[in-house]
């Protein structure tokens, strides 16, 4: 599978990953932009699915998130949503400069945790339009109502123009990703399932993984919580869902009701193998959410 490295800015910090797609080509191709999940990096599986998506006929920006893997930012192994989600802003600014790509057919792709910030992004970029949330984790508990859409509003101009930088006193951490230990060794990730995916996929030649994180709580004037942009999205969405997730911020329960309150195309498609199954490759639940997938953008945007 052939890609080209490609850099771009965002907020300052230069974000690094790969484009997928077909050299020469005599006409631009639509694109899906895609990321990784918590504290992941692009080569832990998050890179077999682009490749089944570029196989499919679309272009991919697959990167790395700021001050994770090959991109930069500091301090280093910080998650950030706000900052997160204004690199997807970014990714997509850049894609849409590429001759090789139609800017007027934009997907987003993302998993866990940052599967929820596509939502906030199709919320607010209007150039989105396809979103595929896979197992995406959404909270523990439901947003706070929001019947007039007020927080939604509050929400979007932070993201927007909000100081988003967070501080030493907002920041949990540095704490392990994951840990077998927690008595002595509290980490992030609790559950056995994500120590063995880590380990095994994070621990692997060329990966960037690193075992620790810290995590950015900026005081803005609405909490981050992408359930609040789930009514506004306006292009077609796939959630894909996991019954028995055992991850406690992938509650399912949640998500099902972000995916309910959407209004604009939408497919939920429920998949076994709690969280980490379909992150596993080669394997039967990775062919099954990926052929959902491809089946999904090539209806909608291709």
């Amino acid at each position: 599978m052939t890609f080209r490295r490609v850099e771009f800015p965002s907020e300052g910090a230069t974000l690094r990953g790969r484009l997928y797609v077909r050299e020469p080509s005599s006409s631009a191709a639509p694109v899906v932009v895609m990321t990784h999940g918590t504290s992941a990096t692009i080569t832990m599986a998050i890179d077999r699915y682009a490749e089944v998506l570029h196989r499919a006929g679309f272009a991919v920006l697959l990167y790395d998130h700021r001050k994770f893997g090959m991109s930069g930012g500091e301090p280093r192994q910080q998650i950030n949503p706000w900052l997160q989600a204004r690199g997807y802003r970014d990714a997509i600014n850049f894609a849409s400069t590429l001759p090789e790509i139609d800017s007027a057919r934009v997907a987003i792709w993302d998993d866990s945790f940052s599967a929820a910030v596509t939502l906030l992004v199709g919320a607010i970029d209007s150039r989105v339009k396809a979103i595929v949330a896979q197992i995406p984790a959404l909270g523990r508990e439901p947003p706070p109502p929001d019947p007039d859409g007020s927080l939604f509003v509050a929400l979007r101009e932070t993201f927007l123009n909000g100081d988003v930088r967070g501080s030493p006193e907002t920041t949990v951490g540095p704490l392990p990703v994951v840990s077998f230990d927690q008595l002595r060794t509290p980490s992030l990730l609790t559950p056995v399932s994500a120590f063995r995916w880590f380990i095994e996929y994070g621990g692997r030649h060329g990966t960037n993984w690193l075992n620790w994180v810290t995590r950015a709580n900026p005081v803005t004037p609405v909490p981050y919580h992408a359930g609040l942009c789930a009514p506004f999205v306006k292009a077609p969405v796939l959630f894909v869902i996991a019954p028995e997730d055992e991850m406690p911020g992938a509650n399912p329960s949640v998500a099902r009701l972000a995916f309910d309150v959407v209004t604009s195309t939408k497919e939920l498609y429920e998949i076994g193998g709690g969280h980490f199954g379909l992150l596993h490759y080669p394997s039967d639940l990775f062919d099954e959410a990926s052929s959902v997938q491809c089946d999904f953008l090539l209806r909608h945007l291709a």
